[in-house]
């Protein structure tokens, strides 16, 4: 059996000065968040946490007093948290090897997270439900349930370019080429689903009962900035969107 080393033999570094604190950044923020939405009535913030230790948290603060709703904010930031590292694990990637790696890598982190941002969604849609509430009635849930329908079309539009060589699109180089534009999409997509997260978490009457407007901010403003900054910061403008060459 190969083993990583010699997978990875005569591969070229592919790091870039500021990519590795980048990549921190964004994970540590993201954990910062998650850690934070457990502990709304805290006015301290968690630098960084992992996710066994906040799942373990999770289980024995009792969630079970806010019924379906404690589902939301606990799978839908788990699954900005895969999320997040379903896209800095591409960055950056630019020969052939570590390509269909960080492919491997990206789909699987998009794939478990996908499952616990639909059960999320579907847990807060019931909540509403049981309570006979009116549904989308805020730009949090308009905007969330936008990013639902767009993240549909996300992973339609990358599994359709590369799965069974792209014959959805037609195979070739032209399923090559609308990669590319899958790469766009999500870095439009993943700002959106961070401002949701915001809103969700920052403004809402929730999130105004159960967190001081210093917690508020530093998990859902400085942590959603965090991880965009840790992102973007990291992106091959040129290469993914102002050449012809297959990202």
């Amino acid at each position: 059996m190969a083993t990583v080393a010699s997978f990875e033999s005569g591969l070229r570094p592919e790091t870039r000065p500021g990519d590795a604190i980048s990549r921190q950044i964004a994970l540590v923020s993201q954990d910062g968040l998650w850690y934070i939405f457990l502990f709304m009535d805290s006015d301290k913030a968690a630098a960084a946490i992992s996710v066994f230790i906040t799942w373990s948290i999770i289980l024995i603060s009792n969630p079970s007093k806010s019924g379906w709703f404690a589902l939301h904010p606990t799978l839908q930031i788990l699954a900005v948290l895969l999320f997040t590292f379903g896209i800095i694990t591409l960055q950056p990637t630019n020969q052939p090897k570590t390509k269909l790696a960080g492919l491997a890598r990206h789909q699987i982190a998009i794939f478990v997270g996908l499952p616990f941002i639909v059960l999320g969604t579907v847990a807060v849609y019931y909540n509403k439900v049981l309570r006979g509430a009116d549904h989308f009635t805020t730009w949090h849930g308009s905007l969330g349930i936008f990013c639902m329908a767009w993240l549909f079309f996300q992973i339609s539009l990358g599994a359709g370019s590369v799965w069974y060589g792209g014959t959805l699109f037609g195979g070739g180089m032209k399923a090559k080429a609308l990669w590319k534009y899958h790469r766009l999409s999500g870095y439009i997509l993943f700002p959106l689903v961070l401002f949701t997260v915001h809103l969700g978490g920052a403004w809402s009457t929730w999130g105004s009962k159960y967190a001081s407007w210093s917690v508020r901010f530093l998990a859902y403003t400085v942590g959603p900035l965090g991880i965009i900054l840790g992102v973007y910061a990291r992106v091959r403008w040129v290469d993914h969107f102002f050449t012809n060459k297959p990202s």
